[in-house]
């Protein structure tokens, strides 16, 4: 056995005794989020020291949980190494998916790995291998999105990612059909990148047993999957079988199938290898300008959405209130006291695990940003923030009027006195406003309440505009959860132009990936329903 393998065992922990020997390598880890070992869901590993004089080549890799991606690493590793079949030996940096527990599988951790010092061994470059925890876990949708963030947090953090060579999206070879939830999962993944990043996404069939994948072709042509494209205009793959780390018995027909499996993964990863070679490092400086730009909009558009569903709930508040008055008008000549309903805002915890921290505005009692705000230590570093600024909240307040708390902001309603809405009422006005009846007054705020809840609709049909324009997917399915919202309350206006407009975009995401959107639209929590007015 070469010299340099016995350098790697001796650097490596015994986990199975074969054949092949299996190893775990011991790798230097560092925790690019400044997090303890147990705390980090930002890790890198690195074998071997550096050399700026060879170039490296960064993987991204994506797959569903079960999709083989564990062992897919593994194999890459060991063929930039150089390991054959007859070393009889199988290096591991991550547990394969079968030998996880549970527990292990569920977590929220990208981690990087870093293979120098084999340069010229079977490929002129180091490797560096972006690794992101099986999406499409038990837990659902919430953890696929958190796997997300913690993916966007990796190209700005410091020491982070900066370039990307290739966006490998893996799947089975056996696949027929590309189920919701992985149509979704490539979708959410390519949604990410600027349009110069097509070129640079390819196919990683795993479990492949040689023969072309017609099957799975089929499948990624039917979802409108984004990917890298042949002469024939078919999808870039490349195949690779699973077994290598598989045990053999004392039998010459399964080594002779172990080793022809073998060399059906090593062909794969020639041409893999040889198509990575080729190509130019994407710089991540668009795609985090593009991240950025698509979580400010997405966040300003959720809280255009809730302002507008908090009108509506003043609106039918005022619709009671009202109706009551013109019951007790008797009452009320007689300067009588009877309750009346009114709207509030309070904080609440957060309580769900997947949730994170909320970015919230003090003077408008809103949330700037929440959903999702994973990145920011304070509200000044949050994404919402510009100029020192929030672009989100109603009065666009400074950051110091903004506090990141487990805490969101929630409309409720609550019985008052007559009296004390109508002194609530006077108060608000200027000494030039005439003085009116409580009656009069909310007739008012419902005209104003219907003006400015145009004026937010207006504004997010603006900015869903412009999420469509900045992204490599330029329907993305994310953008699917508010179509509906506001196609139905431009109906409501009858703003039949809008209405057009926003058809035609779903339309659009339907066609391009409608498994994706369905999946979505299906799964997507926090939509407000049928608020309770008591």
């Amino acid at each position: 056995m070469a010299s340099d393998l016995h350098k790697l065992i001796q650097q490596s922990t015994k986990i199975d005794n074969g054949p092949p020997v299996r190893y775990h390598l011991h790798l230097k880890r560092v925790n690019l989020d400044n997090e303890t070992n147990d705390e980090s869901k930002l890790r890198r590993f690195t074998l071997g020291e550096c050399d700026p004089k060879h170039p490296n080549k960064t993987i991204l890799l994506v797959g569903a949980t079960g999709s083989g991606k564990s062992t897919l690493i593994n194999a890459l590793v060991n063929f930039v190494i150089g390991v054959e079949f007859e070393n009889k030996v199988w290096f591991e940096v991550i547990s394969d998916e079968k030998d996880k527990s549970q527990s292990n599988s569920q977590t929220t951790t990208v981690s990087v790995y870093e293979i120098y010092g084999f340069e010229e061994k079977t490929v002129p470059f180091s490797l560096t291998i972006i690794d992101t925890p099986g999406y499409g876990d038990t837990r659902g949708l919430e953890y696929d999105n958190i796997v997300t963030d913690k993916l966007k947090s990796l190209f700005c953090v410091q020491n982070g990612i900066d370039t990307i060579n290739v966006v490998g999206l893996v799947m089975k070879a056996s696949e027929n059909r590309l189920d919701e939830r992985l149509a979704y999962i490539f979708n959410s993944v390519t949604s990410l990148f600027g349009k110069g990043m097509e070129e640079n996404i390819v196919i990683m069939m795993t479990h492949s047993a040689g023969g072309k994948p017609k099957h799975a072709l089929s499948a990624l042509e039917d979802a409108k999957i984004t990917c890298a494209r042949d002469t024939k205009g078919q999808p870039v793959y490349f195949q690779f079988n699973n077994r290598q780390n598989e045990t053999l018995e004392e039998d010459s027909d399964e080594e002779e199938e172990s080793q022809n499996a073998f060399k059906t993964s090593n062909k794969g990863m020639k041409k893999f290898t040889d198509f990575l070679n080729t190509t130019h490092a994407q710089s991540l400086k668009t795609t985090v300008e593009v991240m950025k730009e698509r979580i400010r909009l997405t966040a300003c558009i959720q809280n255009l959405r809730e302002r507008v569903e908090e009108m509506e709930m003043k609106q039918k508040v005022i619709a009671m209130n009202k109706k009551e008055l013109s019951i007790y008008k008797a009452e009320m000549e007689k300067n009588k006291q009877f309750d009346l309903i009114e709207t509030y805002k309070e904080k609440e915890p957060i309580i769900a695990w997947w949730d994170t921290k909320a970015v919230t505005c003090n003077i408008c009692e809103e949330n700037c940003h929440h959903p999702g705000c994973t990145w920011a230590w304070s509200p000044r570093s949050c994404e919402v923030m510009k100029k020192g600024k929030c672009t989100s909240c109603t009065g666009k307040c400074p950051v110091s009027a903004h506090v990141k708390e487990k805490f969101k902001y929630v409309v409720k309603t609550r019985k008052v006195a007559k009296n004390e809405m109508k002194a609530k009422y006077e108060e608000n006005k200027s000494k030039s406003e005439e003085k009116t009846t409580l009656l009069q007054d909310l007739e008012k705020e419902m005209v104003q309440l219907e003006k400015n809840k145009k004026q937010s609709l207006n504004e997010a049909f603006h900015i869903i505009q412009q999420l469509q324009r900045i992204a490599l997917n330029e329907v993305s399915a994310s953008t699917f959860i508010h179509l509906d919202f506001l196609i139905e309350k431009f109906n409501e206006i009858n703003d039949k132009d809008k209405v057009l407009v926003l058809e035609k975009m779903r339309d659009q995401i339907d066609e391009k990936n409608k498994t994706a959107a369905n999946y979505l639209k299906r799964c997507v929590i926090g939509k407000l329903k049928g608020l309770s007015l008591y």
